[in-house]
C-alpha cells in the first residue's frame, strides 16, 4: 500500500485528492483544539468577532497532550474522541477548516459539511500518544491558556502517521471497513 505524504496546512485541492482508507504522513503545521476551545471559538463567530488562527486550510487535531518532560517539546498526545466536536466541526468547515484528527465516528452533519465544502477527517492511532508525541518537531501556546492541556496550540508535525477516515466525499471507512472484513469472512 502506497503512504501519501502530505503537508499542513492542506489546501482543499489536496484534501479532495485524499481517499478513505490512505495512509498518511503528514507534516507541517496543525493545530490543537478540544471541545472547550472549539466553544470559544465558535463564541467568538457568533459574535463577529475574529478567531486567534487563521481557520483556512487548517487541520485541527483533537487532543489534549500532557505537560512535556524535561527536554521534549511535548507530553504524551494522543487524539480524543472526535464526536465532541461535532456540534462546532461543521462551522469551522465552511470557514475554511480542510482537515480534522482524532477517533471515532462523526455526525451526519459533519460529513456533509465535509463533502459540501471539501475537507476531510483523519484518525490517529489511539494508545499510541507516546508514538505520536515523537512526531511534533514543535509546540507553540497560541491562546486559551486557563484551558491547560485543552488550550489551542500550533504544532508543528513531521511524518504523523494517520489513515483518511472520511474523505471528501463522504466515504466512511468505518463503514466500509465492516463490510469488507464482513464479506471476506463469509467467503
Amino acid at each position: 500500500m502506497e503512504i501519501k505524504r502530505i503537508t499542513a496546512p492542506i489546501t482543499r485541492e489536496a484534501a479532495k485528492s485524499l481517499r478513505s482508507g490512505d495512509s498518511v504522513l503528514l507534516s507541517g503545521e496543525i493545530y490543537t483544539a478540544r471541545d472547550a476551545a472549539h466553544g470559544r471559538l465558535v463564541e467568538l463567530l457568533d459574535k463577529g468577532e475574529k478567531l486567534p488562527i487563521d481557520i483556512k486550510d487548517t487541520v485541527i487535531y483533537y487532543v489534549g497532550p500532557t505537560p512535556a518532560k524535561p527536554g521534549e517539546v511535548i507530553g504524551s498526545a494522543g487524539p480524543t474522541t472526535s464526536y465532541r466536536m461535532d456540534a462546532y466541526a461543521p462551522r469551522l468547515i465552511e470557514l475554511g477548516m480542510t482537515g480534522m484528527i482524532g477517533k471515532g465516528k462523526r455526525s451526519g452533519e459533519v460529513i456533509e459539511s465535509m463533502k459540501k465544502h471539501g475537507a476531510v477527517y483523519l484518525g490517529a492511532i489511539g494508545g499510541a500518544a507516546a508514538l505520536i508525541a515523537k512526531c511534533v518537531t514543535a509546540c507553540e501556546l497560541v491562546c486559551y491558556e486557563d484551558l491547560g492541556s485543552e488550550a489551542i496550540r500550533k504544532l508543528t508535525v513531521k511524518d504523523f502517521p494517520l489513515t483518511v477516515v472520511i474523505d471528501s466525499l463522504g466515504v466512511n471507512l468505518y463503514e466500509t471497513g465492516v463490510k469488507e472484513y464482513l464479506a471476506s469472512v463469509k467467503n
